[in-house]
């Protein structure tokens, strides 16, 4: 056995990539093309890579300085090669990279185009972006020589796609100086990917972008053909732009296959000089809501990258993608010395302030645009309410909602506060966990029969950023279901002139006979003025927090003492005054009533009875008492 056979060794896949290249081996994507893509962006990120670590490393250049892309074709072998000379991997990198998948949307991914099989693919590789893999979609057997720059060691990766990889050492002679070499043994059904003219139309259609001149070689031994120049778009004036190359950049950069809803291209200058070229995806990105929440932007120092993770943009801003090229950061920045940068600090403010008033501009003039938008980022935009204080006035502004006056459309506070009714000195809204739940709450009903517009909040967001005590127009947020509801005074529509009569001495007699039977259950028992249909319901008491952030806090462990609710009564209702009505004879169905009353208001409120077994046993006696009264 030779040293060199002695260093080969067999692995599998971990289990995700296994069933992902089974996926793609059997079609599920209807766009083939966009493995070239995905090999020509990685390609250009080890250049990327290697003109970052050769600021502090000069030596890793060596006498090749300039960064290229080399796509080789050879019809007769059937096979297409894309070589680049970036930093290249070391053994355990090539592992590592090729032979997992680390980061944690794997697992919705294989999930996701599980479902899609038969469906619509290629929107799929758009939303998750799964780089070096597509090549099995085209290729039965997948070649990587890569050798790191620095190094003398080179190493082949090789695998069908059918569970398992080899990784064994390479001759000087058989590598490339640094960098890696992809080489695909291409399908029966691929062969047309050795066609000069179609590897050019793909190249400049998706990759045409990209940072690092591409050259083609047309068969072994000719010379290679620039079709790439390797010219930053960013760069580039507007006017010079096409829709599509803007289309292009934002997919590579992205790691989607959709249309951008919005394109932010500018150049600033002053203080601060810098280019951005920045998006606005056309649909929700699968990681929108990873906990690390990390932003997407890639910051460049003259056009050389030095990292993705500076975070430019606010957390509420992350499904923003695109780059910020900056021609006063120092190329030596460590990443480190990033956080504290006053340069970067006014980048970030002027970026994030370009990209609000975008915003702003599509939901004045393109209002459908933004209502797409706001579909698909809106919760995240929220955040911001309470991360961002400074911002919040012009958040609050971009906000929509749902609510009793929108039907299936959206609502801005800028519409709601135009609809505000005499004496209404808040802006209502009601939340909870699901929107026709919320729409149906009787803790609406007084509030339909004035007119008075309220906001339905049902995403678990709304009810953090309610808590900062928000206003909007000198007008306050209140909790339809906290505290007293204060509608005296806002007429009613069905009969303004109408004033709405005392509560009887009986049904007050029985409001406070509720509250002796309760006891320590709820906090009040009290008249309410906020039910026009239903008997009861619960709020919350005016001081403390609502409702739903209580059960937040709670299913969250975050809150030790339950907050006592209120427990309101309609004493104009019939079963009210029916039960007001009942004498001390019938104090046990008066007792069971008052438990049944409260397990109602729970019921209503979205949560299950105080006591189901008790629920049970006095509904079984109230139901009893009535069969024998008509028996």
């Amino acid at each position: 056995m030779t040293a060199g056979e002695s260093q080969t060794e067999s692995r599998a896949f971990e289990a995700d990539v296994a069933k992902l290249l089974h996926l793609m081996v059997h079609s599920v994507y209807s766009d083939r093309d966009i493995f070239l893509r995905e090999l020509i962006s990685n390609a250009a990120d080890a250049c990327e890579k290697l003109r970052y670590e050769a600021i502090a490393s000069p030596a890793l250049l060596g006498d090749d300085p300039k960064a290229r892309i080399a796509i080789a074709i050879d019809p007769d072998q059937s096979s297409l090669t894309v070589e680049d000379n970036g930093i290249g991997m070391s053994r355990d990198e090539l592992v590592e990279a090729l032979g997992t998948i680390a980061r944690s949307g794997t697992r919705a991914f294989v999930d996701k185009i599980e479902g899609a099989q038969g469906g619509d693919g290629t929107a799929l590789i758009g939303q998750f972006g799964v780089g070096f893999y597509s090549s099995f979609m085209v290729a039965d057997r997948v070649d990587v020589i890569s050798r790191r720059a620095g190094s003398d060691e080179a190493w082949l990766w090789t695998s069908d796609g059918k569970g398992t990889f080899t990784v064994s050492p390479v001759p000087p002679d058989g590598a490339p100086a640094r960098g890696t070499r992809v080489t695909l043994h291409l399908m029966d059904e691929a062969k047309t990917y050795t066609e000069r003219a179609k590897l050019q139309r793909i190249v400049r259609e998706q990759s045409g972008h990209v940072p690092v001149p591409i050259s083609i070689v047309e068969k072994p031994g000719a010379e290679p053909a620039e079709i790439a120049d390797g010219a930053a778009l960013w760069t580039k004036p507007r006017a010079d732009i096409r829709p599509e190359e803007y289309t292009d950049f934002y997919r590579s950069v992205a790691g989607q296959f959709d249309e951008p809803a919005l394109t932010i291209h500018y150049r600033a200058e002053g203080r601060q000089e810098y280019n951005v070229l920045a998006f606005v995806p056309g649909g929700r990105p699968f990681d929108l809501f990873d906990a690390d929440r990390k932003g997407r932007i890639k910051l460049y120092v003259r056009r050389v990258f030095i990292t993705d993770e500076a975070d430019i943009l606010p957390r509420y801003l992350r499904f923003v993608r695109g780059i910020v090229d900056s021609a006063d950061l120092p190329l030596n920045i460590s990443r480190e010395m990033l956080q504290e940068s006053p340069i970067l600090t006014a980048i970030k403010k002027g970026l994030t302030g370009r990209v609000i008033g975008e915003l702003e501009r599509v939901a004045e003039k393109e209002p459908e645009t933004y209502t797409k938008v706001w579909d698909d980022f809106g919760a995240v935009m929220k955040e911001g309410l309470y991360e961002d204080m400074e911002r919040r006035d012009a958040l609050l502004g971009l906000c929509r909602f749902k609510s009793t006056a929108s039907g299936d459309g959206w609502r801005s506070l800028k519409d709601y506060a135009a609809s505000l009714k005499e004496n209404q000195t808040a802006i209502y809204y009601l939340a909870g966990d699901d929107l026709e739940r919320l729409k149906t709450s009787p803790q609406l009903e007084g509030f339909r029969a004035r007119g008075v517009e309220v906001l339905l909040l049902s995403e678990p967001i709304d009810s953090f950023w309610v808590t900062m005590s928000p206003s909007f127009e000198g007008k306050p947020f209140k909790s339809a279901s906290q505290g007293a509801a204060d509608l005296a005074l806002i007429p009613r529509t069905d009969a303004k002139d109408e004033p709405v009569p005392e509560t009887d001495a009986a049904a007050t007699d029985f409001i406070a006979f509720v509250k002796t039977t309760l006891g320590s259950a709820v906090s009040e028992v009290r008249a309410s003025d906020r039910l026009t249909d239903s008997a009861v319901c619960l709020v919350a008491p005016e001081s403390g927090i609502d409702r739903q952030l209580e059960r937040l806090l709670a299913g969250s462990g975050r809150l030790k003492t339950a907050v006592v609710p209120i427990l309101e009564i309609n004493p104009r209702h019939a079963l009210i005054g029916a039960l007001a009505k009942l004498g001390d004879d019938d104090k046990p169905l008066k007792e069971d009533a008052a438990h049944l009353l409260y397990d109602e208001a729970r019921v209503l409120d979205g949560e299950r009875p105080a006591d189901p077994r008790a629920f049970a046993d006095r509904l079984g006696r109230v139901l009893g008492r009535l069969a024998r009264k008509n028996g």
